[in-house]
Protein backbone atom coordinates (compact mmCIF):
# COMPACT_ATOMS: atom_id res chain seq x y z
CA UNK A 1 0.00 0.00 0.00
CA UNK A 2 1.17 3.30 -1.08
CA UNK A 3 1.79 5.39 2.05
CA UNK A 4 -0.03 8.64 1.93
CA UNK A 5 2.37 11.57 2.96
CA UNK A 6 2.58 14.88 2.08
CA UNK A 7 2.08 18.88 3.94
CA UNK A 8 1.68 22.20 2.83
CA UNK A 9 0.34 25.60 3.15
CA UNK A 10 -3.84 26.48 2.86
CA UNK A 11 -5.60 29.68 2.00
CA UNK A 12 -3.19 31.51 0.73
CA UNK A 13 -5.24 34.34 -0.97
CA UNK A 14 -3.11 35.58 -4.14
CA UNK A 15 -4.14 39.10 -5.98
CA UNK A 16 -2.34 40.82 -8.95
CA UNK A 17 -3.10 43.74 -10.73
CA UNK A 18 -2.99 44.08 -14.43
CA UNK A 19 -2.20 40.36 -15.52
CA UNK A 20 -2.42 39.47 -18.92
CA UNK A 21 -6.04 39.85 -20.03
CA UNK A 22 -7.96 36.49 -21.39
CA UNK A 23 -8.77 37.24 -25.02
CA UNK A 24 -10.24 35.68 -27.99
CA UNK A 25 -12.09 33.30 -26.25
CA UNK A 26 -14.23 31.30 -28.89
CA UNK A 27 -18.04 32.42 -28.74
CA UNK A 28 -21.16 30.27 -27.95
CA UNK A 29 -24.30 31.37 -28.53
CA UNK A 30 -25.54 30.25 -24.79
CA UNK A 31 -22.77 33.52 -23.91
CA UNK A 32 -22.18 36.80 -24.12
CA UNK A 33 -18.69 35.73 -22.42
CA UNK A 34 -15.48 36.27 -25.13
CA UNK A 35 -12.31 37.69 -22.52
CA UNK A 36 -11.65 38.77 -19.39
CA UNK A 37 -9.41 41.79 -18.96
CA UNK A 38 -7.77 40.62 -15.86
CA UNK A 39 -7.17 44.14 -14.18
CA UNK A 40 -8.10 42.32 -10.78
CA UNK A 41 -6.46 38.50 -11.04
CA UNK A 42 -7.16 36.98 -7.91
CA UNK A 43 -7.52 33.27 -5.69
CA UNK A 44 -7.32 30.94 -3.46
CA UNK A 45 -4.46 28.75 -3.47
CA UNK A 46 -3.44 26.00 -1.85
CA UNK A 47 -0.33 23.79 -2.36
CA UNK A 48 0.56 20.12 -1.12
CA UNK A 49 4.14 18.71 -1.27
CA UNK A 50 5.28 15.06 -1.57
CA UNK A 51 8.46 12.98 -1.19
CA UNK A 52 10.27 10.38 0.06
CA UNK A 53 12.46 12.85 1.67
CA UNK A 54 10.13 13.80 3.96
CA UNK A 55 9.96 10.88 6.04
CA UNK A 56 12.58 11.66 8.25
CA UNK A 57 10.53 14.46 9.60
CA UNK A 58 7.22 12.45 10.44
CA UNK A 59 9.34 9.24 11.86
CA UNK A 60 12.36 11.62 13.60
CA UNK A 61 11.12 15.23 13.88
CA UNK A 62 14.25 15.57 11.69
CA UNK A 63 13.16 19.24 9.87
CA UNK A 64 16.59 19.26 7.70
CA UNK A 65 14.67 19.08 4.11
CA UNK A 66 11.05 20.68 5.36
CA UNK A 67 10.58 23.56 3.62
CA UNK A 68 8.42 25.36 6.19
CA UNK A 69 4.67 26.27 4.58
CA UNK A 70 5.33 29.86 4.97
CA UNK A 71 8.12 29.74 3.00
CA UNK A 72 5.49 27.94 0.42
CA UNK A 73 3.27 30.41 1.20
CA UNK A 74 5.81 33.46 -0.05
CA UNK A 75 6.66 31.68 -2.78
CA UNK A 76 3.33 31.21 -3.91
CA UNK A 77 2.93 35.06 -4.16
CA UNK A 78 6.33 35.70 -5.72
CA UNK A 79 5.97 34.12 -8.37
CA UNK A 80 2.22 35.97 -9.06
CA UNK A 81 4.40 38.40 -9.73
CA UNK A 82 6.63 36.60 -12.43
CA UNK A 83 3.43 34.55 -14.41
CA UNK A 84 3.10 35.58 -17.73
CA UNK A 85 0.25 33.94 -18.84
CA UNK A 86 -3.75 34.96 -18.37
CA UNK A 87 -5.39 31.46 -16.94
CA UNK A 88 -5.84 30.10 -13.39
CA UNK A 89 -4.71 26.78 -14.73
CA UNK A 90 -1.79 28.04 -16.37
CA UNK A 91 -0.72 30.25 -13.04
CA UNK A 92 -1.06 26.58 -10.96
CA UNK A 93 0.71 24.52 -13.61
CA UNK A 94 3.40 27.28 -13.50
CA UNK A 95 3.94 27.60 -10.03
CA UNK A 96 3.96 23.69 -9.75
CA UNK A 97 7.12 23.27 -11.70
CA UNK A 98 8.74 26.10 -10.45
CA UNK A 99 8.68 24.32 -6.70
CA UNK A 100 9.87 20.88 -8.24
CA UNK A 101 13.06 23.08 -10.07
CA UNK A 102 13.62 24.82 -7.00
CA UNK A 103 13.11 21.76 -4.98
CA UNK A 104 14.87 18.39 -5.80
CA UNK A 105 13.84 16.90 -2.89
CA UNK A 106 10.48 17.29 -3.49
CA UNK A 107 8.81 14.50 -5.97
CA UNK A 108 5.25 15.81 -6.80
CA UNK A 109 2.95 18.23 -6.71
CA UNK A 110 -0.92 19.02 -5.96
CA UNK A 111 -1.86 22.73 -6.01
CA UNK A 112 -5.17 24.16 -6.40
CA UNK A 113 -7.10 27.01 -6.27
CA UNK A 114 -10.67 29.24 -6.55
CA UNK A 115 -10.38 32.20 -8.23
CA UNK A 116 -11.82 35.25 -6.09
CA UNK A 117 -14.59 37.23 -8.66
CA UNK A 118 -14.21 40.72 -8.82
CA UNK A 119 -17.20 42.18 -11.27
CA UNK A 120 -17.23 45.46 -13.03
CA UNK A 121 -19.26 48.10 -12.02
CA UNK A 122 -20.78 50.47 -14.56
CA UNK A 123 -19.98 54.46 -13.94
CA UNK A 124 -21.05 57.07 -15.73
CA UNK A 125 -19.22 58.24 -18.94
CA UNK A 126 -19.95 59.81 -22.04
CA UNK A 127 -23.62 60.16 -21.44
CA UNK A 128 -24.18 56.45 -20.58
CA UNK A 129 -22.89 53.87 -18.78
CA UNK A 130 -19.20 52.44 -18.88
CA UNK A 131 -17.90 49.68 -16.84
CA UNK A 132 -15.27 51.50 -14.49
CA UNK A 133 -11.36 50.34 -15.11
CA UNK A 134 -10.56 50.77 -11.11
CA UNK A 135 -13.61 50.15 -9.62
CA UNK A 136 -14.73 46.15 -8.71
CA UNK A 137 -17.17 44.22 -6.62
CA UNK A 138 -15.85 41.52 -4.59
CA UNK A 139 -18.53 39.33 -5.78
CA UNK A 140 -20.24 36.23 -3.41
CA UNK A 141 -21.34 33.76 -5.97
CA UNK A 142 -19.94 31.03 -7.79
CA UNK A 143 -16.48 30.43 -8.30
CA UNK A 144 -14.00 29.11 -10.97
CA UNK A 145 -11.86 26.52 -9.75
CA UNK A 146 -8.83 24.76 -11.10
CA UNK A 147 -6.23 21.77 -9.78
CA UNK A 148 -2.79 20.61 -11.12
CA UNK A 149 -0.84 18.02 -10.01
CA UNK A 150 3.00 17.67 -11.18
CA UNK A 151 5.63 14.76 -10.71
CA UNK A 152 9.36 14.48 -11.32
CA UNK A 153 10.05 11.25 -13.59
CA UNK A 154 13.90 11.05 -14.00
CA UNK A 155 15.01 14.49 -15.34
CA UNK A 156 11.88 15.09 -16.29
CA UNK A 157 8.97 17.39 -14.24
CA UNK A 158 5.19 16.34 -16.20
CA UNK A 159 2.00 17.66 -15.24
CA UNK A 160 0.52 14.45 -14.56
CA UNK A 161 -3.29 15.44 -13.87
CA UNK A 162 -5.87 18.36 -14.43
CA UNK A 163 -9.16 19.43 -13.50
CA UNK A 164 -10.96 22.73 -14.05
CA UNK A 165 -14.41 23.88 -11.87
CA UNK A 166 -17.09 25.95 -11.15
CA UNK A 167 -18.27 25.82 -7.66
CA UNK A 168 -21.23 26.85 -5.92
CA UNK A 169 -23.37 27.90 -8.67
CA UNK A 170 -27.22 27.98 -7.17
CA UNK A 171 -30.27 28.35 -10.00
CA UNK A 172 -33.79 28.59 -9.36
CA UNK A 173 -36.26 27.95 -12.07
CA UNK A 174 -39.77 28.86 -10.59
CA UNK A 175 -41.88 27.06 -12.89
CA UNK A 176 -41.62 24.45 -16.07
CA UNK A 177 -39.80 21.08 -13.87
CA UNK A 178 -41.68 18.16 -13.01
CA UNK A 179 -40.36 14.64 -10.79
CA UNK A 180 -43.28 12.05 -11.38
CA UNK A 181 -43.45 8.09 -12.35
CA UNK A 182 -40.75 7.45 -9.36
CA UNK A 183 -40.98 3.93 -7.26
CA UNK A 184 -44.14 4.27 -4.89
CA UNK A 185 -43.86 2.01 -1.72
CA UNK A 186 -44.23 1.88 1.74
CA UNK A 187 -41.89 4.62 2.44
CA UNK A 188 -43.11 6.87 -0.47
CA UNK A 189 -44.20 10.47 1.38
CA UNK A 190 -43.61 12.47 -1.48
CA UNK A 191 -45.83 13.55 -4.18
CA UNK A 192 -45.16 13.67 -7.67
CA UNK A 193 -45.23 17.00 -9.21
CA UNK A 194 -45.97 18.21 -13.07
CA UNK A 195 -45.03 21.47 -12.62
CA UNK A 196 -43.14 22.46 -9.63
CA UNK A 197 -40.19 25.34 -8.99
CA UNK A 198 -36.63 23.48 -8.89
CA UNK A 199 -33.61 24.88 -6.86
CA UNK A 200 -30.34 23.20 -7.55
CA UNK A 201 -26.83 23.75 -6.16
CA UNK A 202 -24.49 23.04 -9.07
CA UNK A 203 -20.87 21.93 -9.34
CA UNK A 204 -18.83 21.58 -12.61
CA UNK A 205 -15.75 20.51 -13.31
CA UNK A 206 -14.28 19.54 -16.68
CA UNK A 207 -11.04 18.23 -18.00
CA UNK A 208 -9.24 18.81 -21.36
CA UNK A 209 -8.18 16.20 -23.69
CA UNK A 210 -5.04 18.89 -24.40
CA UNK A 211 -3.83 20.17 -21.60
CA UNK A 212 -2.00 23.40 -23.74
CA UNK A 213 -5.55 24.54 -23.78
CA UNK A 214 -6.02 25.14 -20.56
CA UNK A 215 -2.85 27.04 -20.10
CA UNK A 216 -4.66 29.33 -22.47
CA UNK A 217 -2.09 29.58 -25.08
CA UNK A 218 -4.56 28.83 -27.96
CA UNK A 219 -6.93 31.52 -28.92
CA UNK A 220 -10.41 29.42 -29.03
CA UNK A 221 -9.10 26.08 -26.96
CA UNK A 222 -9.83 27.81 -23.47
CA UNK A 223 -13.56 27.02 -21.78
CA UNK A 224 -14.37 29.83 -19.32
CA UNK A 225 -15.74 29.11 -16.21
CA UNK A 226 -18.41 31.68 -17.34
CA UNK A 227 -19.46 30.23 -20.53
CA UNK A 228 -20.05 26.55 -18.56
CA UNK A 229 -22.51 28.80 -16.12
CA UNK A 230 -24.13 30.61 -18.96
CA UNK A 231 -24.81 26.98 -20.57
CA UNK A 232 -25.94 25.88 -17.40
CA UNK A 233 -28.61 28.86 -17.68
CA UNK A 234 -29.42 28.60 -20.73
CA UNK A 235 -30.15 24.31 -20.66
CA UNK A 236 -32.45 25.14 -17.60
CA UNK A 237 -34.21 27.73 -19.05
CA UNK A 238 -35.21 26.32 -22.35
CA UNK A 239 -35.57 22.68 -21.00
CA UNK A 240 -38.58 21.37 -19.36
CA UNK A 241 -37.18 18.50 -17.78
CA UNK A 242 -38.53 15.59 -15.37
CA UNK A 243 -35.59 14.97 -13.04
CA UNK A 244 -32.50 16.78 -11.81
CA UNK A 245 -30.78 13.50 -13.50
CA UNK A 246 -32.20 14.23 -17.18
CA UNK A 247 -31.14 18.38 -16.25
CA UNK A 248 -26.96 17.33 -15.43
CA UNK A 249 -26.69 15.22 -18.55
CA UNK A 250 -28.87 17.51 -21.06
CA UNK A 251 -26.50 20.70 -19.53
CA UNK A 252 -23.50 18.17 -20.17
CA UNK A 253 -24.71 16.94 -23.47
CA UNK A 254 -24.61 20.52 -24.66
CA UNK A 255 -21.27 21.10 -23.25
CA UNK A 256 -19.48 18.50 -24.68
CA UNK A 257 -21.35 19.28 -27.98
CA UNK A 258 -20.19 22.89 -27.74
CA UNK A 259 -16.74 22.20 -26.74
CA UNK A 260 -14.70 18.89 -28.20
CA UNK A 261 -11.53 19.74 -26.40
CA UNK A 262 -13.13 18.45 -23.46
CA UNK A 263 -12.54 15.07 -22.17
CA UNK A 264 -15.04 14.99 -19.53
CA UNK A 265 -17.32 16.73 -17.69
CA UNK A 266 -18.74 15.88 -14.21
CA UNK A 267 -21.27 17.00 -12.11
CA UNK A 268 -22.60 17.00 -8.55
CA UNK A 269 -25.67 18.66 -7.80
CA UNK A 270 -28.06 19.26 -4.81
CA UNK A 271 -32.10 19.49 -4.56
CA UNK A 272 -32.72 22.68 -2.81
CA UNK A 273 -36.28 22.51 -3.76
CA UNK A 274 -38.53 25.11 -1.61
CA UNK A 275 -41.71 23.29 0.41
CA UNK A 276 -44.81 25.07 -0.61
CA UNK A 277 -46.58 26.71 1.65
CA UNK A 278 -49.76 28.14 -0.16
CA UNK A 279 -50.69 26.80 -3.90
CA UNK A 280 -52.51 29.54 -4.90
CA UNK A 281 -52.71 33.26 -3.60
CA UNK A 282 -56.40 34.75 -4.75
CA UNK A 283 -55.37 38.25 -6.17
CA UNK A 284 -52.52 36.52 -8.28
CA UNK A 285 -53.10 33.94 -11.26
CA UNK A 286 -49.23 32.92 -11.08
CA UNK A 287 -48.30 33.88 -7.31
CA UNK A 288 -47.11 30.86 -4.46
CA UNK A 289 -46.01 31.12 -1.18
CA UNK A 290 -42.86 29.08 -0.63
CA UNK A 291 -40.03 28.52 2.28
CA UNK A 292 -36.84 27.23 2.99
CA UNK A 293 -36.66 22.79 2.88
CA UNK A 294 -36.28 20.82 5.72
CA UNK A 295 -32.10 20.12 5.97
CA UNK A 296 -32.00 16.71 4.72
CA UNK A 297 -31.28 17.27 0.92
CA UNK A 298 -31.13 14.96 -2.51
CA UNK A 299 -27.71 14.90 -4.31
CA UNK A 300 -26.58 13.35 -7.82
CA UNK A 301 -23.17 12.93 -8.85
CA UNK A 302 -22.53 11.90 -12.78
CA UNK A 303 -19.62 12.10 -15.08
CA UNK A 304 -20.23 12.36 -19.47
CA UNK A 305 -17.23 11.87 -21.88
CA UNK A 306 -17.47 12.59 -25.52
CA UNK A 307 -18.70 9.24 -26.26
CA UNK A 308 -21.97 10.01 -24.36
CA UNK A 309 -22.55 12.04 -27.30
CA UNK A 310 -22.44 8.86 -29.90
CA UNK A 311 -25.93 8.03 -29.93
CA UNK A 312 -26.87 11.28 -30.96
CA UNK A 313 -24.39 11.74 -33.46
CA UNK A 314 -26.04 8.13 -35.43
Amino acid sequence: MKRTMSYGKADVWVYRTYAKPLTAVRSIPESPFTGRNNILFGMNVKVAVEGDAFFPSFRDGDNTLVVATDSMKNFILKHAGDYQGATQEGFLEFVAHRFLETYTHMSGIKISGEQIPFEELPVPANGTFEPSPLVFRYSLNEQAGASIEVHRDKNQIITSNHMSSLKGLKLIKVKGSSFYGYVKDEYTTLPESFDRPLFIFLNIDWRYHNLEDARGHTSDGYVAAEQIRDIACTVFHEENSPSIQNLIYRIGTRILERFPQLAEVTFESNNRTWETILDEIPASQKGKVFTEPRPPYGFQCFSMTPDDLEPRRK
